[in-house]
C-alpha cells in the first residue's frame, strides 16, 4: 500500500514544490483552473499502483482500465471534499482530483503552476509525470511547467491526502475540522523569462519616512533595470540588478501617510523589472513596543481582537472566496476589533488583503499546536518551511503585525530549541513584525494569591500571548475582580484566548457551568473582563471565538454535536449575549 510519506529528504529534493511563492500572484497575468474538477476516492491508496495519473482510456477490445476520472465524482475547487458529499463528511485519506485545461506556451515566457493551499500533502502529475509535491495545507505552493506544458491539451492531476500523522504540523489532534482537498485557487500564472520574482516595499522599522525595498529577479543576472514607483507620494527609485539578480535601496518621503486602524491608507505600487511589470497595493507602517505597550506608529494600541477559523459555519466548509472574507470580516468589525488573530494557521489572501482595506491588524501564526512531535527533526523542517511561506506570502501586507509560531505548548529543551529555530527562521526575512506565541501555562498561586506563569521561553519574544479559560476549564480561586496576574510584568501581554461554550438561544442558570446558557457564557464574560482590570501589562485581549466552529472534539450529543460552541455567534450566524457584552467592552476602549 503506497501511502504520501513525505521526510526532510523529500522536502528538499528537486521535485518539491518552491518553498518561496512568486510574491504577489494576483498581480501577474494568470489563468484560473478553478471549477468543477473529477474525482477519484483512493480509500486503499491504490491509485499509484494502477498509475491513475496517466488518465489511461482502453485503446484496444482487450484493454480496460479499474479507475476512470470520467462518469464519477465531481468536486469543486477551490473547496473541501467534507462538505460537498455526504459520504466524506469525516473522510482522511487520499483523493485524486484530475481536470483537462489548454496552454498556449509561447517563447520567451515562464509557465508557473500556482496553488493557494491543498490540504494537507499533495503530488502534482502533469500530462502523466510527476512534477512537484507539497505538505502544509495552509501555505501557497508553486511549480514552473514551462517545460511540461504541451500547446492545446493538458490534463493535470494532483493527489491529495489529509490523513492525520504524528509527524505532521498540526499532529494527530487538533480542535478544528480536518477539512481535505484543493481549498484556494489553482492558477497558471504567465510571466517573462526573466520576471520579478521576489519584492520587499516595507516602511523601514523605526523611520516613518524611509520605505526600505528589495528587489530579486528570477535569473541571476546583473544589469537589469529595476524600478519602483510609489505614485500617491510622486516618489519612484530606480536601481540595477548585480550579479545575482537583486537589487536594494530606499525611498525617503515627508508626505507619506502611516497606515493605521483607524486610517488604512494604502498605496497604488508598481514594481517594474527588464520587461515584468507588477502592480501592488501597499501601505505602510510602524509597530514595536514600549516596555508593556504596543505601538502603531509609535502611539499605544489596546489590541481589541478576536479570532476566527477559515470556515463558513453556515455552510460546514471551509471558507475559500472573497464573498467568504467579507462575511468573516464584516462580523469581525461589527464587534469593534482592530485585530483579529487567524487561527491557528495562515488564511486564504483574500481575508488578509481585504482585512488590510478595512484597517484591521492581523496576527498570523502556523499550526504548531499540542502534539507536535519536537524531537524529530523533520518536523521542524516542516514548521520552518511552514512559517517562510507565511511570510513570504504576506511580508508587504501592513495589516499583518504579528508573526505567530506557536500555541500551547508544553515547556522542555526540545520544544525551546524547536520553537527559538522557528524565531531564527522568521526573524532572518522580516524583523519589522512582532513575534508571539500563546501559552496556557498560567496558574493560580494560592500563597500570593497571584496569577503567574513559568516558561523562561517567552523571554525569546517581543509579546506574550495567554490562553486561560477561567470560569469553564478552570473554577474561579477568589472573586474575578481580586484577581490579580503577576505574569512576564515587562512584556506587553495578549489574553490571546478565554470564554466558555454556549449554545445559542438556551436559557439557564447563570452559576451553573453545565447549563451550556447563553447566560452562563454571559456571566463568564463579565467576569472574566472584572479580571483584565486586575493585568497591570494587559495589552489586548482576544475571545475565542467568534463564531462557532466545527469539530470531531465535541461529543456532547445535545450542546455540541461535533460543534465547539465557545463562538459568539452561532452556526446559523446568531450572535449570542456575550457578542454584545464584547461589543460594549470594545466600544468604551476605543472610546478611551
Amino acid at each position: 500500500m503506497k501511502r504520501i510519506i513525505y521526510s526532510l529528504a523529500l522536502i528538499v529534493a528537486s521535485l518539491s514544490a518552491s518553498a518561496a511563492s512568486i510574491t504577489n500572484v494576483y498581480g501577474r497575468d494568470y489563468k484560473l483552473l478553478n471549477g468543477r474538477w473529477d474525482a477519484i476516492v483512493d480509500l486503499y491508496d491504490q491509485g499509484d499502483r494502477m498509475k491513475v495519473y496517466e488518465n489511461r482510456k482502453p485503446a484496444t477490445a482487450t484493454d480496460f482500465y479499474e479507475y476512470s476520472f470520467d462518469g464519477g465524482l465531481r468536486l469543486e475547487v477551490p473547496g473541501d471534499w467534507n462538505s460537498q458529499s455526504p459520504e466524506l463528511k469525516y473522510y482522511e485519506g487520499t483523493v485524486w482530483y484530475g481536470r483537462h485545461f489548454n496552454a498556449e506556451p509561447r517563447p520567451g515566457e515562464r509557465e508557473i503552476l500556482y496553488f493557494g493551499s491543498v490540504s494537507y500533502r499533495c503530488n502534482i502529475y502533469l500530462n502523466g509525470r510527476l512534477i512537484g509535491s507539497h505538505e502544509g495545507g495552509f501555505t501557497p505552493f508553486e511549480i514552473d511547467v514551462t517545460d511540461d506544458l504541451k500547446i492545446g491539451d493538458n490534463f493535470l492531476v494532483v493527489e491529495v491526502n489529509n490523513r492525520r500523522t504524528k509527524d505532521a504540523i498540526p499532529a494527530l489532534a487538533f480542535d478544528w475540522w480536518n477539512y481535505g482537498g484543493i481549498t484556494r485557487d489553482v492558477m497558471l500564472v504567465t510571466v517573462p523569462d526573466n520576471y520579478v520574482r521576489d519584492y520587499t516595499v516595507q516602511l523601514d522599522r523605526s523611520k516613518a519616512d524611509v520605505i526600505n525595498i528589495d528587489v530579486t529577479m528570477s535569473q541571476p543576472v546583473a544589469g537589469v533595470n529595476v524600478s519602483v514607483d510609489i505614485a500617491g507620494l510622486g516618489k519612484r527609485f530606480d536601481g540595477v540588478t548585480d550579479a545575482e539578480g537583486k537589487v536594494s535601496g530606499s525611498i525617503k518621503s515627508k508626505n507619506l501617510k502611516r497606515w493605521a486602524p483607524d486610517a488604512p491608507v494604502l498605496y497604488d505600487v508598481t514594481v517594474t523589472g527588464g520587461s515584468d511589470a507588477v502592480k501592488e497595493r501597499i501601505g505602510f507602517r510602524n509597530i514595536g513596543v514600549d516596555g508593556t505597550k504596543i505601538l502603531i506608529n509609535g502611539e499605544p494600541q489596546f489590541m481589541r481582537c478576536v479570532s476566527f477559523h477559515e470556515e463558513i459555519p453556515q455552510r460546514m466548509g471551509r471558507a475559500f472566496s472573497k464573498a467568504d472574507a467579507t462575511m468573516l470580516l464584516n462580523e469581525a468589525r461589527d464587534l469593534g476589533v482592530n485585530m483579529i488573530r487567524l487561527a491557528h494557521y495562515p488564511q486564504n489572501e483574500y481575508t488578509v488583503r481585504m482585512a488590510e482595506e478595512m484597517g484591521i491588524v492581523l496576527w498570523q501564526e502556523i499550526p504548531v499546536w499540542q502534539g507536535i512531535d519536537f524531537t524529530d527533526d523533520a518536523t521542524r523542517a516542516k514548521a520552518q518551511s511552514m512559517l517562510t511561506e507565511m511570510i513570504q506570502r504576506d511580508k508587504n501586507r501592513c495589516a499583518v503585525g504579528f508573526w505567530g509560531v506557536a500555541n500551547e505548548t508544553k515547556p522542555s529543551p526540545e520544544r525551546d530549541d524547536f520553537l527559538k529555530s522557528l524565531l531564527a527562521t522568521g526573524r532572518a526575512i522580516d524583523t519589522t513584525r512582532l513575534y508571539v506565541a500563546a501559552f496556557d501555562l498560567v496558574e493560580f498561586d494560592r500563597d500570593r494569591q497571584l496569577f503567574t506563569m513559568n516558561d523562561p521561553f517567552t523571554d525569546n519574544l517581543d509579546v506574550v500571548a495567554v490562553n486561560k479559560y477561567m470560569g469553564w476549564y478552570h473554577p474561579w480561586p477568589l472573586s474575578p475582580d481580586k484577581a490579580v496576574w503577576d505574569v512576564n510584568p515587562d512584556k506587553p501581554l495578549i489574553i490571546s484566548e478565554f470564554g466558555g461554550e454556549a449554545l445559542f438561544g438556551q436559557s439557564g442558570s447563570s452559576d451553573v457551568t453545565s447549563s451550556w446558557s447563553e447566560d452562563y457564557q454571559a456571566r463568564l464574560y463579565r467576569d472574566n473582563l472584572a479580571m483584565f482590570e486586575n493585568i497591570p501589562n494587559l495589552a489586548g485581549v482576544s475571545p475565542w471565538i467568534l463564531f462557532d466552529f466545527r469539530s470531531p472534539f465535541r461529543f456532547h450529543p445535545t450542546n455540541q454535536e461535533g460543534w465547539n460552541r465557545k463562538g459568539l455567534v452561532s452556526d446559523r450566524g446568531q450572535r449570542k449575549k456575550a457578542w454584545y457584552i464584547m461589543r460594549d467592552y470594545y466600544n468604551k476602549k476605543r472610546n478611551r
